[in-house]
């Protein structure tokens, strides 16, 4: 009898730690720069204008950052961005295009003014620097959480309580 409540208790405890453990983050591999998976839909300004911004990983501005655009049969344009991390190049029309800077790329599909879906957006948006990761932090953190170090003070005063009770029965 006394090992069925330790069995019970110990399935208790164990169901307990696994739901305030963190869970794994299941998430796709990175994209790797010069390789782009997604298409985006852009919708190209007046006179073929595809306008856009470079920004860092944090959201700054990146200024003079060379951003290339190419089309699928080869031929580009080139221009770099302002102080703001703006470019633009005109002369464009409804294609697919790929838009690199020295740290990454991405392909898009140009809609000209008028015939662009819904989803398209008005500019490309481009964010270089730093890999960002996202997922779960190191163990440090989740061992440092308030619940966590509670939970882990709780269990150490009430399992031998729980232990010592079952024997005087």
């Amino acid at each position: 009898m006394k090992s069925l409540r330790f069995v019970k208790g110990a399935v208790v405890a164990l169901a307990s730690i696994g739901l305030l453990l963190p869970q794994v983050a299941l998430a796709g591999q990175p994209q790797l720069a010069g390789s782009p998976q997604l298409i985006g839909d852009i919708e190209l300004g007046d006179g073929g204008i595809l306008a856009g911004q470079v920004v860092d990983a944090g959201g700054n501005a990146v200024a003079g950052m060379k951003v290339t655009i190419r089309d699928a049969a080869g031929r580009s344009a080139e221009t770099a961005t302002t102080a703001d991390g703006y470019f633009a190049v005109s002369g464009l029309r409804g294609a697919t295009y790929l838009v690199e800077t020295e740290q990454g790329s991405a392909m898009y599909r140009a809609w000209t003014k008028g015939t662009a879906p819904p989803v398209a957006q008005k500019g490309v948006l481009m964010v270089v620097g730093n890999e960002v990761v996202r997922g779960q932090g190191p163990m440090v953190n989740f061992l440092t959480n308030p619940w966590v170090v509670a939970s882990l003070i709780a269990a150490a005063i009430a399992i031998p309580i729980a232990t010592s009770n079952d024997g005087a029965s």
